[in-house]
């Protein structure tokens, strides 16, 4: 089989300059980003890292995110209570439950991005 990754994540904006610097500022995601140990960056790609991605169609009446949206992003992380206290300290709303978490799974937290989009989270066990 000839995929080995996903290549990018595309979606419509009302302000797409606004949504890039917020997830740019806020997340260190998108064009111009790199993730520690990813490389150096490069203007029109965001270099992540390897690891784990979760590709899984839910249910179309989930209750696991907003009913009016389409998809929820889930960004894996490193140091996630660090990087909550830092986006709540930025002013962003961030919701933790104790029954997302799971230590075969790891720990959860949610955010929106300005335009509502919901975006998971996610610091596997071995992060």
């Amino acid at each position: 089989m000839g995929v080995i990754g996903i290549g990018g994540l595309f979606f419509r904006a009302q302000d797409p300059e606004a949504l890039t610097a917020w997830y740019r500022d806020h997340l260190n995601v998108g064009s111009g980003c790199a993730a520690p140990g990813a490389g150096e960056a490069e203007e029109w790609v965001w270099k992540a890292k390897g690891g784990p991605v979760v590709f899984a169609p839910f249910k179309a009446d989930t209750d696991y995110f907003r009913a009016d949206k389409a998809f929820m992003l889930n960004l894996r992380v490193t140091n996630l209570a660090q990087l909550v206290e830092r986006l709540k300290n930025s002013g962003i709303n961030v919701e933790t439950r104790d029954e997302w978490n799971d230590p075969n799974v790891g720990s959860f937290a949610r955010v929106h991005d300005p335009e509502g989009n919901p975006v998971e989270l996610w610091e596997p066990p071995s992060a």
